[in-house]
């Protein structure tokens, strides 16, 4: 992943109700939301949701699609993943982060 892409995906993040109607959508995975429902949990105004779910797809966080009348909104699990990833990569020197059980049964020893 580019930096900038990465810059770009926190950026979006960075505003409080963005990062909340994100981790919304997160929590339902590929079945998504409307945005009457992200409505209806957050209590986030129509036309300052409207705005912040287009800085979400626009820094490529969410994706949309049209079911009849319905517009859907699920995340982009690649680039969560890619995010994760990213920001870990050169994590610890090479070693894991999170120590084994082995690990912590020796230093009880």
């Amino acid at each position: 992943m580019k930096n900038a892409d990465a810059l770009q995906a926190f950026l979006a993040l960075g505003q409080e109700s963005r990062l909340n109607i994100f981790r919304l959508i997160v929590q339902r995975g590929e079945f998504g939301l409307t945005p009457s429902e992200i409505i209806e949990k957050l209590g986030i105004p129509n036309a300052t949701l409207s705005f912040h779910l287009k800085e979400l797809v626009k820094a490529n966080l969410l994706f949309v699609e049209r079911q009849s009348r319905n517009l859907i909104y699920r995340p982009h699990a690649q680039l969560v993943q890619d995010l994760s990833a990213f920001l870990l990569d050169n994590c610890c020197g090479g070693k894991a982060c999170i120590p084994t059980k082995n690990s912590q049964a020796e230093k009880v020893k």
